[in-house]
């Protein structure tokens, strides 16, 4: 896990790669996120999204800087496990972060 540090850097970075991604959502929420996005001053739906995205994620990375399982996963990663089972292990067990 990169710490908070590194992830700053990279998102001040004006070059930063996009991905296009598919994603399904309810036509009726697009149609919403279409209808506030210039009333807050967006030039569309999706940059809206990328900043509700953005801010939902810099909320749980905060929580995540620190907690025990961000020990448990620094941990296990050491022993070779991927970050794919890791995250399973995680959620299957339940585990929140502090």
């Amino acid at each position: 896990m990169k710490t908070m540090r590194e992830r700053v850097k990279a998102r001040l970075q004006r070059d930063r790669p996009m991905t296009t991604i598919s994603l399904r959502m309810p036509q009726d929420v697009i149609d919403d996120l279409k209808e506030i996005a210039p009333a807050l001053g967006f030039t569309g739906y999706q940059p809206l999204m990328r900043s509700y995205i953005g801010q939902a994620l810099r909320k749980d990375l905060s929580r995540l800087q620190g907690s025990q399982v961000e020990a448990l996963t620094a941990s296990l990663r050491k022993r070779g496990l991927a970050d794919e089972e890791i995250s399973e292990a995680i959620a299957e067990a339940g585990l929140t972060v502090a």
